[in-house]
């Protein structure tokens, strides 16, 4: 059945590579320069008690033809949407001639006047036609069928998640909602770079080559500068750096930029993404809660005018203020274990018995990610803050203020997935170096996610850095959520595939 299709598709390329000649014998250029559009389809169709009978320029590709001989009626898709285009023989002279060789997937160019036909639909009537892209290769187009009874069935969609993720260009086009996403996804960062902007926080830029990767637990990707002749990683993270803008004398930064971990792929990872990341001195973790609070519930007033969302039949509510859950409470809640006091032969236990990975090194902080995971984070559905986390977990967090053992962080969950991660910053140099000492340790007996010892940021710290809180929000993960999508692949233009 494959070898047949492909057989069909190059049938039909060869075909359309002949009118391609035919075209070009008739002395008309396939591909065009340039075109004066000044009408998008929707306005038209928006406007049409204005632009009725007005002359409009209108362009796109064709996604239906309907050929009558002396005259003929067309569909043509913008960025917009799709508009009906007519063309009448008698008008059109040799263009209508070569309009027999065009084809479903072609981009053309026209102008005409707005109307409506006796069935009521709004076209325009070409009065100039102009070939802009021959389409060579044919693109899917789904049928649909009505029965007697009114059940509509689609043909021939164009479905496949691997083709699609594969050929985008080919999925924009025969897949309108999926344009639709990413023009949220665009509004969503907009917003988000709104909000930021209102409150005083500067956007600046960091390294994505660096010579010590850091600010996260994660495996790096690995490249080598010819010239100095020294490794180079790409940026897992943005905060080191920009924590040492704060030391510089800012009192606000922030970076929207793509961030790279060696890991596995799912769902919810793709090795390249998305992060904002932001720092502000003189605050702490609890203001830095509202802020995401507002925030998170700015962007979607601005962009979807709602704070309820709809993702696999459950909805989510952004309204303010989202429920606060202790990590150490919702696990002794869950296993009756004490991850603050246990031993770590305790947790290890209670680790194994809830069935987690103990295969190869895990450190404390990797068993309480994994059983808090395990237990805990599929059962977070409405935006949730977890907070009073282990310090074994948290490296570059501050102590807790009041509860021993504990660092001032937390976590944003919705719908059972991690969103945002935020601090109160750990600015003692003395308690930094012996963390990253104790990472160092940890990457010695296999944990590669460890951390690496950052000489310089220590320094940095030696100088003085003001109490400050900060941010890090998986912008991906943030649109999957906002426009009801269920794999990261789904959000990003271009996501990592296999070789075809």
């Amino acid at each position: 059945m494959e070898n047949n299709l492909i057989e069909d598709v190059n049938v039909l390329i060869k075909r359309r590579i002949e009118e391609l000649g035919e075209l070009k014998s008739m002395g008309i250029e396939p591909y065009a320069y340039d075109y004066p559009v000044d009408s998008y389809s929707e306005d038209i169709k928006r406007n049409f008690s204005e632009l009725e009978n007005q002359n409009v320029s209108v362009a796109g590709r064709i996604m239906t033809l309907r050929r009558m001989g002396k005259a003929s009626f067309a569909t043509i898709q913008d960025s917009k949407g799709r508009i009906q285009i007519y063309l009448k023989k008698d008008d059109l002279a040799e263009s209508y001639e070569a309009f027999k060789l065009f084809d479903i997937g072609d981009i053309i160019g026209g102008k005409g006047f707005v109307f409506k036909t006796k069935t009521g639909e709004i076209s325009v009537h070409l009065k100039e036609l102009k070939l802009l892209a021959k389409s060579v290769r044919p693109i899917p187009i789904p049928k649909e069928v009505i029965d007697e009874s009114g059940k509509k069935t689609i043909h021939d969609q164009f479905v496949d998640k691997e083709l699609r993720f594969r050929q985008r260009y080919v999925d924009l086009i025969v897949n309108p909602e999926v344009r639709e996403v990413f023009r949220k996804r665009s509004k969503i960062i907009t917003a988000i770079r709104s909000y930021l902007d209102k409150n005083d926080l500067l956007e600046v830029e960091t390294p994505v080559l660096q010579p010590l990767y850091g600010g996260a637990s994660a495996k790096p990707f690995i490249t080598h500068h010819n010239a100095l002749d020294i490794p180079l990683y790409l940026r897992i993270a943005d905060e080191l750096y920009l924590k040492r803008l704060i030391i510089g004398g800012f009192d606000g930064v922030y970076e929207i930029s793509k961030d790279f971990r060696n890991e596995g792929m799912d769902k919810t990872h793709n090795p390249e993404f998305t992060m904002l990341e932001l720092y502000v001195a003189y605050k702490d973790y609890n203001w830095m809660m509202k802020f995401v609070e507002d925030m998170i519930y700015d962007l979607c007033v601005s962009v979807f005018g709602t704070t309820d969302f709809t993702l696999e039949g459950e909805t989510i509510s952004f309204s303010k203020p989202w429920r606060r859950v202790s990590m150490v409470e919702a696990i002794k809640e869950k296993t009756g274990l004490d991850i603050v006091s246990a031993s770590d032969d305790e947790i290890k236990t209670v680790a194994k018995k809830i069935g987690a990975d103990l295969s190869g090194y895990k450190s404390r902080g990797k068993l309480i990610d994994e059983i808090f995971e395990l237990t805990v984070q599929d059962e977070l559905r409405q935006p949730t803050f977890l907070y009073e986390y282990p310090v074994e977990t948290s490296p570059l967090a501050k102590k807790h203020r009041t509860f021993p053992g504990l660092v001032e962080r937390f976590e944003g969950f919705v719908a059972g997935k991690e969103i945002c991660n935020a601090f109160s910053e750990l600015n003692d140099p003395f308690d930094q170096k012996a963390r990253f000492e104790d990472q160092v340790k940890a990457r010695d007996k296999g944990d590669e996610e460890a951390q690496t010892f950052d000489e310089d940021y220590v320094r940095a710290l030696e100088y003085g850095m003001p109490p400050t809180a900060g941010l890090g929000i998986g912008i991906d993960r943030l649109v999957m959520l906002l426009t009801g999508q269920t794999s990261i692949r789904d959000v990003l233009l271009f996501p990592q595939m296999k070789p075809e």
